[in-house]
């Protein structure tokens, strides 16, 4: 049979999931002599045999590829035969010049989980378990390249039975990093809440019985603290709250198995599939009727759900318990505790003990939170198992884009290549912007990266713009937006002129007003304003976010002046009315706005659904969650024409909701009119533009399409239109995702040398 040689180079996320093994595996399947090795370029092999198994080999590659890898790219070429002997793995090769890229943290894989139930297994019952295939990565990397001693996991000597699984090329253990035993490896302990270790044989045992008994744990995970209880305990949940200050916001839960999932929720099969995945986020699901405590979850239609994703929280759920509210180890919108002296510090009012072990997180990575929309997942916090997330982008420099100010992530490259970094927070207080801080010098540290372009969001204020300013490099204010709308054209690799329409919360214009409803012509390098929602007076500025009740009666002043009547559902008090009816009328403290999250607020508002919010977007969530739009049409509304823009007018909304509350409509059925309404004019302005600029392609972005009743609506009303929608899937469609949306803005401004901003 003909003999042949090919060199092949495979690129994208290949290290550190296994890969050379693999490709060790099936070079010898295949009967395939030559080699492989790591560079810091991708993997190289050098391979003979006959074509036919060449062709196989190639095919395998792409077909068979370690669940967590990502090939991005796969270059063949043929080379003279030499007569390899064998196939062997060589030593990895480092070319300072090139770029290794990190894999995100892994969920244990389904070997390892059943290791830890065998009884029988050496590893039984060990809460460190991993392999190539699972494991920490991102959270423990101190240094590239990604090799033991540059891991958290370089504190733990390999015992001789972990060494010998580490060096064979046939165990799925070969070069794991983080590969440890009972015998080597980390281990836990059991404290009290002032961290005093607790003499207990059994520590996850002990956690098992406090969980059942109502206690709340503070519990070292994967990438930081968490904060855990019986979900299906109301007392505990209460206390939980109550300590934790977390009023009305939604816990996420953890439950045993998929089949758990399905007893509490409607689970599709895509649901399923990201649900039982690698990367295992907490997925919304639709709740079924059941008997878990409504305080959970306090009017919601949906659940947050994740299934175990680390040894650790398997073993907690093999005695009894079935769901656990699994929250965020915080308090006060500080950022999760990840060392165990600052948890106990921070967490001991919280907790009633703690789960510690001594394997270091060198990194915080909190959970991503992730959503199935139109039959796809839709990431709405990108975290562990997602983070940090990397693409290629031709004609960029060296770049850091510090993000908005909410839900802040921020973006780096380096050699064309873009790395959007993991969940910070909100920079709402000085422990959140060190973290911030902490984790772009990590990056930098990483790669070596001395960024020459500095973008960061036009509002003077944030701190993440303050940071920027004191960064050394050319600096580029984006609007913010612009970002949004580029950050999904970066993700849909477009590169022309688009119509975007941004729906968000809040966003500074050029103008210096607050933007939040609007319609771009729009590339890379510049937008056209040619089309927003109406002007609304904010009394009171932030305040009007925080207690939505005073953009009702905003709306209802700008409707009918100092005459307004306002609804029993507001209830306010008389010197609430007073005070804001004068605000308005001297413009005092007024700040104007076209966000569309301000006037879901408004509704809100006027639904008597929520006066003061304790949670971004809860007036929104709860109209949403409250929503009929069966058998209701459009709220009048108009869309004028003023300086050469378009602008939707909705005073004759406010009118008819008021108008529906007088005559006792179910306020349901006003939800779903609003709802209808919003759809009806998004889409018929988005045709009205395209009659003047003859645009097609539309781009949605921004906080307000987290909304699933109002995104699928529009992106199906759009279609049917004749529009081509994209929609974001792996970037946050809300401020997480401004980051990478400034980062390709800055540098096409740049290269275009052009200096101004966009009107």
């Amino acid at each position: 049979m003909k003999t042949d040689r090919r060199f092949i180079k495979v690129t994208g996320i290949v290290q550190g999931v296994g890969f050379r093994p693999f490709i060790y595996r099936i070079a010898l399947e295949e009967n395939l002599k030559g080699w492989v090795n790591n560079t810091s370029e991708g993997v190289l092999i050098d391979v003979e045999g006959t074509t036919e198994h060449l062709r196989t080999f190639q095919k395998r590659i792409q077909e068979q590829a370690p669940p967590f890898s990502q090939i991005e790219e796969v270059l063949s070429e043929p080379r003279p035969y030499l007569g390899y002997s064998a196939f062997r793995i060589e030593k990895s090769d480092r070319n300072e010049e090139a770029m290794t890229l990190i894999s995100p943290d892994l969920a244990i894989c389904p070997e390892c989980e059943k290791e830890i139930n065998d009884p029988h297994n050496t590893r039984c019952q060990y809460p460190f378990t991993n392999c190539t295939n699972c494991g920490p990565r991102f959270s423990i990397i101190k240094e590239l390249p990604y090799d033991r001693e540059m891991t958290t996991m370089g504190a733990f000597q390999m015992c001789e039975k972990c060494q010998a699984e580490y060096e064979d090329p046939l165990n799925r253990r070969f070069h794991a990093q983080p590969n440890a035993c009972p015998k080597c490896g980390p281990r836990v302990w059991l404290t009290d809440s002032a961290g005093h270790r607790l003499d207990v044989q059994d520590p996850i045992k002990e956690v098992c019985i406090k969980l059942k008994e109502g206690a709340v744990i503070g519990f070292k995970g994967l990438g930081g603290f968490q904060l855990l209880c019986d979900a299906t305990n109301p007392e505990a949940i209460k206390k939980l709250r109550e300590r934790k200050k977390r009023t009305h916001k939604a816990f996420a839960v953890m439950m045993k198995d998929i089949k758990t999932v399905t007893n509490y929720c409607l689970v599709s099969d895509k649901e399923k599939e990201v649900l039982t995945g690698i990367q295992k986020p907490i997925l919304l699901l639709d709740k079924k009727h059941t008997d878990l405590p409504e305080d959970i979850a306090p009017g919601q239609k949906r659940l947050g759900v994740m299934l175990p994703y680390t040894p650790l929280h398997h073993l907690v759920f093999q005695d009894t318990l079935d769901v656990l509210v699994v929250t965020s180890g915080n308090t006060s919108r500080l950022p999760m505790a990840y060392k165990n002296e600052e948890a106990i510090k921070q967490l001991a009012p919280i907790v009633d003990c703690f789960l510690l072990h001594d394997r270091e997180i060198w990194l915080p990575v909190d959970d991503s939170v992730s959503r199935v929309i139109l039959g796809k997942e839709r990431l709405i916090r990108r975290a562990r198992g997602y983070a940090p997330f990397t693409m290629k982008c031709e004609g960029i420099q060296d770049t850091l884009a510090c993000g908005s100010h909410l839900k802040n992530t921020f973006s780096i490259s380096m050699k064309e290549r873009i790395f959007v970094g993991q969940h910070i927070g909100d920079l709402e207080n000085l422990e959140t912007y060190q973290y911030f801080e902490s984790c772009v010098s990590h990056f930098k540290h990483l790669y070596q990266i001395k960024p020459g372009l500095i973008a960061y969001d036009l509002h003077p204020e944030y701190l993440s713009s303050m940071y920027a300013e004191k960064e050394e490099g050319r600096k580029i204010a984006i609007q913010h937006h612009h970002a949004h709308i580029a950050s999904c054209m970066a993700e849909h690799g477009l590169n022309e002129t688009v119509l975007g329409i941004a729906y968000d919360g809040t966003g500074y214009g050029t103008d210096g007003k607050i933007w939040g409803g609007e319609f771009f012509i729009c590339n890379y390098e510049d937008f056209q304003r040619v089309g927003q929602l109406n002007d609304m007076l904010m009394p009171g500025g932030d305040a009007a976010i925080k207690e939505p009740w005073r953009m009702a009666v905003s709306q209802l002043y700008a409707c009918s002046g100092e005459n307004l009547r306002l609804p029993h559902t507001l209830g306010l008090t008389k010197a609430q009315r007073q005070g804001t009816i004068q605000m308005l009328k001297l413009q005092l403290n007024c700040p104007k706005t076209s966000s569309m999250g301000r006037l879901f607020d408004s509704v809100a508002g006027l639904l008597g659904l929520c006066n003061t919010i304790s949670y971004e977007a809860e007036g929104a969530i709860a109209l949403e969650n409250i929503s009929d739009l069966s058998d209701v049409g459009p709220y009048p509304y108009s869309i004028e024409r003023l300086d050469s823009r378009y602008v939707i007018n909705t005073q004759n909304v406010i009118q008819g909701i008021l108008t529906d509350l007088e005559a006792d409509t179910p306020i349901s059925k006003i939800a779903g009119r609003f709802h209808t309404t919003v759809i009806h004019f998004t889409a018929q302005l988005a045709c009205k533009i395209y009659d003047t600029y003859k645009i097609s392609k539309v781009v949605l972005s921004g906080g307000v399409f987290q909304n699933e009743i109002l995104l699928k609506a529009v992106y199906e009303v759009l279609t049917r239109e004749g529009f081509e929608v994209y929609m974001h899937e792996k970037i946050p469609c809300n401020d997480g995702g401004i980051s990478l949306g400034q980062l390709v803005i800055a540098n096409h401004k740049n290269n275009k040398g052009d200096k101004t901003l966009c009107v």
